[in-house]
Protein backbone atom coordinates (compact mmCIF):
# COMPACT_ATOMS: atom_id res chain seq x y z
CA UNK A 1 0.00 0.00 0.00
CA UNK A 2 1.50 3.47 -0.84
CA UNK A 3 2.34 5.99 2.02
CA UNK A 4 -0.46 8.16 2.97
CA UNK A 5 -0.02 11.99 2.45
CA UNK A 6 -1.66 13.67 5.18
CA UNK A 7 -2.14 17.86 5.05
CA UNK A 8 -2.58 19.91 7.83
CA UNK A 9 -3.84 22.90 7.35
CA UNK A 10 -3.92 25.88 9.69
CA UNK A 11 -5.55 29.06 8.87
CA UNK A 12 -4.54 31.71 11.37
CA UNK A 13 -3.26 35.25 10.61
CA UNK A 14 0.25 35.24 11.44
CA UNK A 15 1.88 38.19 12.93
CA UNK A 16 5.32 39.20 13.06
CA UNK A 17 7.49 39.90 16.70
CA UNK A 18 9.97 42.62 16.03
CA UNK A 19 13.64 41.13 15.05
CA UNK A 20 15.29 43.17 17.40
CA UNK A 21 13.65 41.18 20.78
CA UNK A 22 15.21 38.20 19.29
CA UNK A 23 19.07 36.27 19.51
CA UNK A 24 19.30 35.88 16.32
CA UNK A 25 17.76 38.14 13.30
CA UNK A 26 15.29 36.15 12.08
CA UNK A 27 11.15 36.59 12.07
CA UNK A 28 9.50 34.55 14.73
CA UNK A 29 5.88 34.12 15.23
CA UNK A 30 3.29 34.11 18.03
CA UNK A 31 1.16 30.92 20.08
CA UNK A 32 -1.58 29.13 17.51
CA UNK A 33 -4.31 26.68 18.73
CA UNK A 34 -5.60 25.63 15.31
CA UNK A 35 -4.12 22.31 13.92
CA UNK A 36 -3.28 19.17 16.43
CA UNK A 37 0.34 18.42 14.91
CA UNK A 38 0.74 16.38 17.72
CA UNK A 39 -2.25 14.06 17.13
CA UNK A 40 -1.27 13.56 13.30
CA UNK A 41 1.99 12.03 14.49
CA UNK A 42 0.43 9.30 16.95
CA UNK A 43 -2.05 8.64 14.24
CA UNK A 44 -0.10 8.50 10.74
CA UNK A 45 1.03 5.10 9.41
CA UNK A 46 4.14 4.23 9.31
CA UNK A 47 6.05 5.74 5.87
CA UNK A 48 2.95 8.71 5.74
CA UNK A 49 3.97 12.38 4.98
CA UNK A 50 2.75 14.86 7.01
CA UNK A 51 2.64 18.31 4.77
CA UNK A 52 2.40 21.04 7.20
CA UNK A 53 0.61 24.12 4.76
CA UNK A 54 2.16 27.54 6.14
CA UNK A 55 1.36 28.47 9.84
CA UNK A 56 2.48 27.61 13.53
CA UNK A 57 2.15 24.13 15.04
CA UNK A 58 2.52 24.62 19.15
CA UNK A 59 3.26 21.35 21.12
CA UNK A 60 2.51 21.16 24.29
CA UNK A 61 5.39 20.19 26.62
CA UNK A 62 5.14 16.39 28.55
CA UNK A 63 7.39 14.72 30.43
CA UNK A 64 10.45 12.50 28.71
CA UNK A 65 12.41 9.96 31.52
CA UNK A 66 15.25 8.21 29.90
CA UNK A 67 17.29 5.42 31.30
CA UNK A 68 20.42 5.87 28.99
CA UNK A 69 22.35 9.22 29.11
CA UNK A 70 23.67 10.56 25.95
CA UNK A 71 27.36 12.38 27.77
CA UNK A 72 27.13 11.19 31.52
CA UNK A 73 30.43 8.85 32.48
CA UNK A 74 27.51 6.23 33.44
CA UNK A 75 25.67 5.42 30.02
CA UNK A 76 22.69 4.19 32.52
CA UNK A 77 22.21 6.87 34.11
CA UNK A 78 18.54 7.59 34.79
CA UNK A 79 17.66 11.57 33.28
CA UNK A 80 14.30 13.51 33.18
CA UNK A 81 13.52 15.39 30.41
CA UNK A 82 10.58 16.63 28.88
CA UNK A 83 9.58 16.72 24.65
CA UNK A 84 7.40 18.47 22.25
CA UNK A 85 6.69 16.46 19.43
CA UNK A 86 7.78 12.87 18.83
CA UNK A 87 7.63 10.12 16.13
CA UNK A 88 8.43 6.86 17.87
CA UNK A 89 8.63 3.72 16.37
CA UNK A 90 7.98 4.80 12.80
CA UNK A 91 9.45 6.23 9.68
CA UNK A 92 7.46 9.45 9.10
CA UNK A 93 8.51 12.47 6.64
CA UNK A 94 7.41 15.94 8.47
CA UNK A 95 7.76 18.17 5.39
CA UNK A 96 6.88 22.00 5.25
CA UNK A 97 5.38 24.20 2.76
CA UNK A 98 8.26 27.22 3.12
CA UNK A 99 10.94 27.00 5.55
CA UNK A 100 10.06 30.32 6.69
CA UNK A 101 6.72 30.58 7.52
CA UNK A 102 6.18 26.75 8.45
CA UNK A 103 6.75 26.77 12.08
CA UNK A 104 6.85 24.70 14.72
CA UNK A 105 6.91 25.90 18.26
CA UNK A 106 8.64 23.26 20.95
CA UNK A 107 8.08 24.50 24.34
CA UNK A 108 10.68 21.50 25.89
CA UNK A 109 13.79 20.48 25.92
CA UNK A 110 13.90 17.76 23.16
CA UNK A 111 11.95 19.83 20.15
CA UNK A 112 11.04 17.46 18.33
CA UNK A 113 12.47 13.85 18.91
CA UNK A 114 12.87 10.61 17.09
CA UNK A 115 13.41 7.25 18.46
CA UNK A 116 13.16 4.05 16.29
CA UNK A 117 11.95 6.32 13.70
CA UNK A 118 14.26 5.32 11.01
CA UNK A 119 13.56 6.51 7.86
CA UNK A 120 12.13 9.65 9.11
CA UNK A 121 12.98 13.27 7.32
CA UNK A 122 12.36 16.85 8.71
CA UNK A 123 12.51 19.76 5.95
CA UNK A 124 11.78 22.64 4.58
CA UNK A 125 10.41 24.23 8.61
CA UNK A 126 11.48 26.37 11.36
CA UNK A 127 11.82 24.71 14.85
CA UNK A 128 12.18 26.65 17.64
CA UNK A 129 10.82 27.75 21.06
CA UNK A 130 13.02 25.12 23.11
CA UNK A 131 12.45 25.58 27.08
CA UNK A 132 15.83 24.47 29.00
CA UNK A 133 15.06 21.24 31.07
CA UNK A 134 16.13 21.30 34.62
CA UNK A 135 18.08 17.76 34.80
CA UNK A 136 21.58 19.13 33.27
CA UNK A 137 22.29 15.90 32.19
CA UNK A 138 19.34 16.33 29.46
CA UNK A 139 21.26 16.23 26.08
CA UNK A 140 17.98 19.54 25.04
CA UNK A 141 17.74 20.53 21.17
CA UNK A 142 15.45 21.56 18.75
CA UNK A 143 15.89 18.42 17.15
CA UNK A 144 16.71 14.77 18.86
CA UNK A 145 17.35 11.68 17.35
CA UNK A 146 18.14 8.10 18.63
CA UNK A 147 17.96 4.66 17.10
CA UNK A 148 17.78 5.37 13.37
CA UNK A 149 18.35 7.39 10.02
CA UNK A 150 17.04 10.81 9.94
CA UNK A 151 17.42 13.16 7.72
CA UNK A 152 17.13 16.94 8.66
CA UNK A 153 17.12 18.99 5.35
CA UNK A 154 16.54 22.29 4.82
CA UNK A 155 15.80 23.94 8.07
CA UNK A 156 15.87 26.75 9.91
CA UNK A 157 16.58 26.11 14.04
CA UNK A 158 16.30 29.39 15.25
CA UNK A 159 16.16 30.90 18.84
CA UNK A 160 16.15 27.67 21.25
CA UNK A 161 17.19 30.64 23.62
CA UNK A 162 16.46 29.10 26.85
CA UNK A 163 18.75 28.92 30.03
CA UNK A 164 18.81 28.27 33.98
CA UNK A 165 21.30 30.01 35.38
CA UNK A 166 22.15 27.09 37.56
CA UNK A 167 23.25 24.92 34.16
CA UNK A 168 25.63 25.88 32.01
CA UNK A 169 24.57 23.83 29.22
CA UNK A 170 21.51 25.47 26.77
CA UNK A 171 19.47 24.23 24.21
CA UNK A 172 21.09 22.67 21.40
CA UNK A 173 20.46 22.51 17.07
CA UNK A 174 20.80 18.82 16.71
CA UNK A 175 21.56 16.18 19.06
CA UNK A 176 22.32 12.55 17.79
CA UNK A 177 22.34 10.30 20.57
CA UNK A 178 22.63 6.49 20.39
CA UNK A 179 22.11 4.63 17.52
CA UNK A 180 21.39 7.47 15.39
CA UNK A 181 22.15 8.08 11.79
CA UNK A 182 22.04 11.14 10.54
CA UNK A 183 22.00 13.18 7.33
CA UNK A 184 22.29 16.96 8.32
CA UNK A 185 22.39 18.94 5.39
CA UNK A 186 21.78 22.30 4.15
CA UNK A 187 19.97 23.84 7.52
CA UNK A 188 20.39 27.59 9.08
CA UNK A 189 21.19 26.83 13.14
CA UNK A 190 21.50 29.86 14.57
CA UNK A 191 20.66 31.52 18.14
CA UNK A 192 20.43 28.43 20.07
CA UNK A 193 22.22 28.04 23.47
CA UNK A 194 24.15 25.38 23.26
CA UNK A 195 26.45 23.51 20.57
CA UNK A 196 25.00 23.78 17.00
CA UNK A 197 25.39 20.02 16.54
CA UNK A 198 26.49 17.65 19.11
CA UNK A 199 27.12 13.90 18.42
CA UNK A 200 27.15 11.19 21.54
CA UNK A 201 27.88 7.61 21.98
CA UNK A 202 27.15 5.43 18.95
CA UNK A 203 25.79 7.86 16.40
CA UNK A 204 26.91 9.19 13.50
CA UNK A 205 26.22 11.46 10.67
CA UNK A 206 26.79 13.60 7.52
CA UNK A 207 27.00 16.83 8.55
CA UNK A 208 27.52 18.88 5.02
CA UNK A 209 26.44 22.84 3.76
CA UNK A 210 24.82 23.74 6.77
CA UNK A 211 25.21 27.48 8.37
CA UNK A 212 25.84 27.41 12.02
CA UNK A 213 25.88 30.45 13.82
CA UNK A 214 25.80 32.57 17.00
CA UNK A 215 25.10 29.99 19.98
CA UNK A 216 27.01 29.06 22.75
CA UNK A 217 29.24 25.55 23.06
CA UNK A 218 30.73 24.10 20.46
CA UNK A 219 29.26 25.22 16.29
CA UNK A 220 30.12 20.96 15.77
CA UNK A 221 30.97 18.64 18.89
CA UNK A 222 31.63 14.76 17.53
CA UNK A 223 32.33 13.03 20.98
CA UNK A 224 32.66 9.59 22.72
CA UNK A 225 32.53 6.81 20.29
CA UNK A 226 30.89 8.44 17.56
CA UNK A 227 31.48 8.85 14.01
CA UNK A 228 31.11 12.30 11.19
CA UNK A 229 32.02 13.42 8.08
CA UNK A 230 31.70 17.30 8.27
CA UNK A 231 31.78 19.20 4.88
CA UNK A 232 30.88 22.58 3.46
CA UNK A 233 29.85 24.17 6.43
CA UNK A 234 30.27 27.96 7.69
CA UNK A 235 30.81 27.64 11.38
CA UNK A 236 31.09 30.99 13.30
CA UNK A 237 29.82 33.13 16.18
CA UNK A 238 30.38 30.14 18.81
CA UNK A 239 32.46 29.51 21.92
CA UNK A 240 35.06 27.18 20.27
CA UNK A 241 34.45 25.93 16.42
CA UNK A 242 34.54 22.08 15.00
CA UNK A 243 35.81 19.55 17.98
CA UNK A 244 36.62 16.18 18.25
CA UNK A 245 36.86 14.29 21.67
CA UNK A 246 37.15 10.91 22.94
CA UNK A 247 37.14 7.93 20.59
CA UNK A 248 35.83 9.88 17.43
CA UNK A 249 36.75 9.20 13.48
CA UNK A 250 35.99 12.39 11.67
CA UNK A 251 36.75 13.70 8.53
CA UNK A 252 36.35 17.85 8.40
CA UNK A 253 37.06 19.41 4.64
CA UNK A 254 36.35 22.50 2.97
CA UNK A 255 34.50 24.32 5.78
CA UNK A 256 34.68 27.88 6.94
CA UNK A 257 35.56 28.18 11.14
CA UNK A 258 36.00 31.68 11.52
CA UNK A 259 35.10 34.46 14.59
CA UNK A 260 34.77 31.60 17.63
CA UNK A 261 36.02 32.81 20.38
CA UNK A 262 38.19 30.04 21.76
CA UNK A 263 39.74 27.57 19.07
CA UNK A 264 38.97 26.84 15.32
CA UNK A 265 39.02 22.86 15.12
CA UNK A 266 40.28 20.54 17.47
CA UNK A 267 41.54 17.15 18.21
CA UNK A 268 41.51 15.21 21.48
CA UNK A 269 41.33 12.01 23.66
CA UNK A 270 42.22 9.54 21.34
CA UNK A 271 40.58 11.05 18.19
CA UNK A 272 40.70 10.43 14.07
CA UNK A 273 40.32 14.10 12.40
CA UNK A 274 41.07 14.27 8.89
CA UNK A 275 41.50 18.32 8.55
CA UNK A 276 41.69 19.27 4.75
CA UNK A 277 40.96 22.13 2.76
CA UNK A 278 39.60 24.28 5.28
CA UNK A 279 39.91 28.03 6.36
CA UNK A 280 40.55 28.70 10.11
CA UNK A 281 40.23 32.53 10.37
CA UNK A 282 39.98 34.89 12.83
CA UNK A 283 39.08 32.58 15.82
CA UNK A 284 39.56 34.13 19.72
CA UNK A 285 42.65 31.59 20.30
CA UNK A 286 44.34 28.75 18.73
CA UNK A 287 43.44 28.05 15.28
CA UNK A 288 44.01 24.57 15.42
CA UNK A 289 45.22 22.31 18.29
CA UNK A 290 46.12 18.70 19.08
CA UNK A 291 45.31 18.58 23.32
CA UNK A 292 46.52 15.48 23.97
CA UNK A 293 49.65 12.88 22.69
CA UNK A 294 46.96 10.26 21.63
CA UNK A 295 45.70 11.52 18.85
CA UNK A 296 45.86 10.72 15.36
CA UNK A 297 45.60 12.36 11.62
CA UNK A 298 46.55 14.93 9.56
CA UNK A 299 46.13 18.72 8.65
CA UNK A 300 46.80 19.64 4.92
CA UNK A 301 45.87 22.14 2.25
CA UNK A 302 44.33 24.36 5.05
CA UNK A 303 44.53 28.56 5.65
CA UNK A 304 44.86 29.71 9.05
CA UNK A 305 45.08 33.16 9.38
CA UNK A 306 44.41 35.46 11.95
CA UNK A 307 43.76 33.55 15.36
CA UNK A 308 44.51 35.15 18.90
CA UNK A 309 42.66 38.05 19.19
CA UNK A 310 40.98 37.25 22.30
CA UNK A 311 42.62 37.08 25.79
CA UNK A 312 44.39 33.03 26.20
CA UNK A 313 41.31 31.08 27.42
CA UNK A 314 41.18 27.45 26.34
CA UNK A 315 44.83 27.37 23.92
CA UNK A 316 47.23 30.10 23.16
CA UNK A 317 46.75 32.76 20.34
CA UNK A 318 48.84 30.45 17.87
CA UNK A 319 47.64 29.45 14.09
CA UNK A 320 48.56 25.69 15.24
CA UNK A 321 49.16 24.30 19.02
CA UNK A 322 50.79 20.94 19.21
CA UNK A 323 50.67 18.04 21.37
CA UNK A 324 50.35 15.51 19.00
CA UNK A 325 53.78 14.29 17.26
CA UNK A 326 54.29 14.88 13.94
CA UNK A 327 54.71 10.80 13.05
CA UNK A 328 51.21 10.72 15.09
CA UNK A 329 49.40 13.90 13.11
CA UNK A 330 51.18 14.96 9.74
CA UNK A 331 51.23 18.42 8.71
CA UNK A 332 51.39 19.35 5.15
CA UNK A 333 50.73 21.96 2.89
CA UNK A 334 49.34 24.48 4.92
CA UNK A 335 49.43 28.40 4.83
CA UNK A 336 49.64 29.14 8.81
CA UNK A 337 49.87 33.22 8.84
CA UNK A 338 49.78 36.38 11.46
CA UNK A 339 48.52 34.37 13.93
CA UNK A 340 48.44 37.02 17.14
CA UNK A 341 51.01 35.25 19.01
CA UNK A 342 52.85 33.30 16.32
CA UNK A 343 52.04 29.93 13.59
CA UNK A 344 53.53 27.51 15.70
CA UNK A 345 53.11 26.46 19.74
CA UNK A 346 54.48 22.67 20.80
CA UNK A 347 55.92 21.57 17.32
CA UNK A 348 58.99 23.15 15.09
CA UNK A 349 57.85 25.98 12.89
CA UNK A 350 56.63 24.00 9.76
CA UNK A 351 56.84 26.75 7.47
CA UNK A 352 59.33 26.07 5.09
CA UNK A 353 58.57 22.21 5.49
CA UNK A 354 56.36 19.64 3.73
CA UNK A 355 54.67 21.89 1.62
CA UNK A 356 54.13 24.32 4.49
CA UNK A 357 53.85 28.42 3.94
CA UNK A 358 53.43 31.43 5.81
CA UNK A 359 51.75 33.95 3.28
CA UNK A 360 48.81 36.29 2.42
CA UNK A 361 46.09 33.90 1.42
CA UNK A 362 44.99 36.99 -0.71
CA UNK A 363 41.24 36.14 -0.48
CA UNK A 364 39.29 38.17 -2.78
CA UNK A 365 36.43 38.03 -0.67
CA UNK A 366 36.42 38.09 2.91
CA UNK A 367 32.89 36.87 3.02
CA UNK A 368 33.11 33.87 1.06
CA UNK A 369 36.80 33.25 1.13
CA UNK A 370 37.91 32.61 -2.32
CA UNK A 371 41.10 33.14 -3.28
CA UNK A 372 42.49 36.06 -5.33
CA UNK A 373 43.77 34.86 -8.81
CA UNK A 374 47.51 35.78 -7.75
CA UNK A 375 46.90 33.88 -3.85
CA UNK A 376 50.06 31.76 -3.15
CA UNK A 377 47.54 29.25 -2.06
CA UNK A 378 46.36 28.90 -5.38
CA UNK A 379 48.53 25.24 -7.03
CA UNK A 380 49.95 25.07 -4.01
CA UNK A 381 48.31 22.30 -2.20
CA UNK A 382 48.67 18.97 -1.49
CA UNK A 383 49.71 16.93 -4.99
CA UNK A 384 48.20 13.90 -3.63
CA UNK A 385 44.74 15.59 -3.01
CA UNK A 386 42.51 15.29 -6.14
CA UNK A 387 41.97 19.02 -7.87
CA UNK A 388 39.05 18.91 -10.63
CA UNK A 389 40.24 20.83 -13.74
CA UNK A 390 43.46 21.06 -11.84
CA UNK A 391 46.97 19.97 -11.90
CA UNK A 392 47.22 20.81 -8.47
CA UNK A 393 45.18 21.10 -5.71
CA UNK A 394 44.65 24.51 -3.94
CA UNK A 395 45.29 25.20 0.10
CA UNK A 396 41.75 26.43 1.74
CA UNK A 397 37.94 26.24 0.55
CA UNK A 398 37.90 24.27 -2.90
CA UNK A 399 34.44 25.08 -3.31
CA UNK A 400 34.12 28.52 -2.07
CA UNK A 401 30.86 29.90 0.68
CA UNK A 402 28.42 31.90 -1.61
CA UNK A 403 26.33 32.70 1.66
CA UNK A 404 27.64 36.15 3.11
CA UNK A 405 28.75 36.75 6.87
CA UNK A 406 26.05 38.05 9.42
CA UNK A 407 26.70 40.10 12.23
CA UNK A 408 27.32 37.84 15.35
CA UNK A 409 26.01 38.16 18.93
CA UNK A 410 28.15 36.51 21.12
CA UNK A 411 26.87 35.77 24.62
CA UNK A 412 28.06 37.07 27.47
CA UNK A 413 30.09 34.06 28.68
Amino acid sequence: MLAAIILVVLLKTITVIPESDMPFETRMYPPATEGNLERAIRNAHAGDTLFLKNGVYEASQKPYIEYSCGNCEDEFTRVEATVGFRVDGKPLTILGEHQDSTVLITNAGYGVLFDHASGSTIANLTITGGKRDLDPNATDAAIVAKNGRVTIEACRILNNWDIWEETVVGIGGIMGREGADLIIHNNLIAGNSWDGVALYRGSKAIISDNVIMNGRGACIGITWDARAEVSGNRCSGYWKGIGAFGDTYVTVTNNAVFDNLGWGIVATGEAHMDVINNVIYHNGNCGFATWTPTVTGRLTNNIIVENGWHEEWVCPGVGVWMKASLYDFAITYNNVWHNFQGQYAGVEDQTIFNGNISLDPMFEDIRTFELDRGSPCRGAGDPTVPAPGATQSDMGLSQPSRVPRRRHIWPNW
